[in-house]
């Protein structure tokens, strides 16, 4: 694991933040629940291609 990629999911998670912020202060609580919940999807496709990586070198190690 790189620190790229924490960095990108700090990045991530730094725009949702300000986005719901925005949002919430012009009365759109919707609007930032839904940019929430798209920014938490995001970050865990990352996460799951990650992992998905993680598995593939351990079989190939392994020899499975």
């Amino acid at each position: 694991m790189s620190v790229d990629l924490i960095f990108q999911i700090a990045a991530i998670g730094i725009i949702v933040s300000v986005l719901n912020q925005v949002l919430i202060r012009s009365g759109r609580e919707e609007m930032a629940m839904m940019t929430t919940l798209a920014g938490l999807v995001f970050v865990l496709l990352i996460i799951v291609k990650e992992i998905s990586y993680l598995f593939d070198t351990v079989k190939s190690v392994f020899g499975l």
